[in-house]
């Protein structure tokens, strides 16, 4: 979906902390001149932009690498850096790749998928994307690449089209496993300049296979703050500040104001691992407590409906197919509830990149209160706790998915996130029926019968209350009303591409 809706902007006063953050003589000459694209992003990079962090979708969204596939807007592999493909077998593929090159001048070869696709799968820890899969790469010749999976993998192509799999040129990979994008790419933008956790400069890449960009280039600026992003909106800052706060895209001008139908999932996790929800018990006291209906209106203005389970309405064939939740654990009594908690504190934990998500923390602190909780709340910048939350430093976490992000099928989301072995696993769920249930989806080839299978391993999930969905977003883009051709996705991966311009 693109927008080419256009409108005023109202010229309102910046606060201190953002005033010119778009402004050029810091390392972003002519930002905001000659057709440069200004855009405010809200999650500053973890991991220097590498691929293999959460930062990859930067490298999507401003189009500044590849995998040998990309989706399309209904969720379709469809040809990038390979320009087709064919399955020789149940586990063996072969993709044919396209006359490329990367942004420093070296030719896109089959040697150079088969590096870049080694070192994905050497990384520590490895991308959610490999989680349920073992890979390897074979060059047949310079324009022949062989994949081969331990065991079949239906979905291989849509695996491909990861962010997390861009392919990049050998200058990109250090000997100490460290991964740059700054100009090792194929898209028609360049990363000429990264600035820490603030700031990027892109280059148009006039060598791009797919012809040059309309835009010269983007002036990236992240700003963590959601006020401070629609202000730069408002006050002609910024071109295009991502998830604009459901409290403030009321104030923004109508034609400026994008709703996007989301495929992103608000939900309580609750630490299986180590802590107090280790307890069946209380985890289900937790579940029964809390109440998704009532952030939909008082926390999200209306931009959210209330959870069904893991898939929202922006997953359509979720609801016909849901399983029904059964035999889960009797919840604790309120009374139970201190006696098992035995003055512990639950550690409530969120972080301010969507601005929605403290004031549902609160919310929902008050509600597990009333279920005998003590709670004491840790609120801080997403790259800040990424960490601790890995390693299962908090009881809880209010935390927003976007459940079709790594490769627009399900079963990888559900790997990564709820396996005993998923890079992602948060929850730190181990659980035997779910681990099953995940891999007979997995496993599946018929897309109707995966699909089933996908609701019986979400059951499985639910079963164990190491998850709580509380609301489906719908995602609001701020775009100023000289920009055309932005292109608003439901899984966040696709922003700016080589239609993208000014005025």
């Amino acid at each position: 979906m693109r927008t080419t809706s256009r409108g005023l902007i109202a010229a309102l006063a910046l606060p201190p902390l953002l005033a010119g953050c778009f402004a050029p003589g810091d390392g972003d000459a002519g930002a905001g001149s000659g057709g440069r694209l200004r855009v405010a992003l809200a999650v500053p990079p973890v991991q220097a932009l590498s691929p293999y962090s959460n930062d990859a979708t930067v490298l999507s969204k401003l189009s500044v690498a590849e995998g040998l596939t990309a989706l399309d807007k209904n969720g379709t592999a469809r040809p990038a850096l390979a320009k087709s493909w064919k399955q020789d077998g149940a586990t063996t593929w072969t993709f044919e790749l396209r006359k490329a090159e990367f942004q420093d001048g070296t030719e896109l070869t089959a040697h150079a998928v088969v590096d870049a696709l080694d070192h994905a799968g050497a990384a520590k820890p490895k991308p959610r994307v490999l989680s349920d899969v073992s890979l390897t790469a074979k060059a047949e010749d310079a324009d022949t690449v062989t994949l081969t999976t331990k065991s079949p993998d239906p979905v291989l192509p849509l695996r491909l089209a990861s962010p997390a799999l861009a392919i990049l040129s050998a200058k990109a990979y250090a000997k100490d496993g460290a991964v740059s994008p700054v100009g090792t790419g194929t898209g028609p933008f360049e990363i000429t300049r990264l600035n820490g956790k603030t700031k990027a400069t892109l280059d148009r890449f006039d060598g791009y296979w797919g012809g040059k960009a309309k835009a010269p280039g983007i002036d990236v600026s992240w700003v963590a703050d959601g006020t401070a992003r629609a202000n730069a909106l408002r006050g002609g800052e910024a071109d295009i500040a991502e998830w604009i706060p459901t409290a403030q895209a009321k104030l923004l001008d109508r034609k400026t104001r994008h709703e996007v139908p989301s495929v992103r999932t608000d939900s309580l996790i609750l630490n299986t691992g180590s802590g107090l929800f280790t307890d069946a018990g209380l985890r289900a006291a937790a579940r029964e407590a809390v109440d998704g209906s009532a952030l939909v209106d008082s926390v999200f203005g209306g931009y959210a409906d209330p959870a069904q389970g893991l898939f929202g309405p922006a997953v359509p064939w979720a609801a016909d197919k849901r399983v029904e939740v059964t035999g889960r654990t009797k919840a604790a009594t309120a009374a139970e509830v201190k006696t098992g908690t035995k003055g512990r504190t639950l550690r409530l934990a969120t972080y301010t990149n969507r601005a929605e998500l403290p004031e549902a923390a609160t919310v929902l602190q008050q509600q597990l209160e009333k279920a005998g909780f003590t709670v004491k709340q840790d609120v801080r910048e997403y790259t800040q706790m990424e960490g601790d939350l890995l390693a299962g430093k908090y009881d809880a976490l209010v935390f927003s998915r976007v459940t079709l992000l790594d490769t627009g099928d399900a079963v990888d989301y559900l790997a990564s996130d709820f396996t005993s072995e998923g890079v992602y696993n948060i929850a730190g769920l181990k659980n035997t029926a779910v681990d099953k249930a995940i891999r007979a989806a997995a496993a599946e080839r018929d897309t109707g019968s995966r699909q089933e299978k996908i609701m019986r391993a979400e059951a499985e999930i639910l079963r164990t209350d190491a998850v709580v969905p509380l609301v489906h977003e719908q995602a609001v883009q701020g775009i100023a009303a000289d920009v055309e051709d932005v292109i608003l996705d439901p899984r966040e991966r696709s922003l700016i591409d080589v239609d993208t311009r000014l005025k």
